[in-house]
């Protein structure tokens, strides 16, 4: 009985954690998708196309939250989840960064736009 019990905790840790390794991927294209965006800038909707980075960053930062709170409830060893909850959140760490240098950006750009 004991050993069944593990062997049922262990599938559904590794299926809590493959679910957010799955949901960490979506982060990371959204975050490739606004890299991209960056790169190929122009002067024409700056504030469309700045609008749809912020947009695809805060998904990102949406993702990491989905991520911690599928590990929250699950039959997760504590030592591994502190280490998983470790990494996402240094992760969700560099995104806010990163969408605060982006709302910066936008600021920036807006006030460019919007001078003669």
């Amino acid at each position: 009985m004991a050993a069944r019990r593990r062997r049922r905790m262990g599938r559904r840790a590794a299926s809590a954690i493959g679910d957010c390794l799955e949901t960490m991927g979506d982060s990371v294209d959204e975050l490739r998708d606004s890299l991209r965006a960056i790169g190929h800038m122009n002067r024409r909707n700056v504030r469309l196309q700045i609008s749809n980075i912020q947009t695809w960053v805060s998904a990102a930062l949406t993702d990491d939250d989905t991520c911690m709170e599928e590990l929250a409830g699950k039959a997760i060893d504590a030592e591994v989840r502190a280490v998983v909850r470790g990494h996402i959140t240094r992760v969700t760490q560099l995104t806010r960064n990163a969408l605060a240098l982006i709302n910066t950006l936008f600021t920036t750009a807006a006030a460019a736009a919007d001078s003669p």
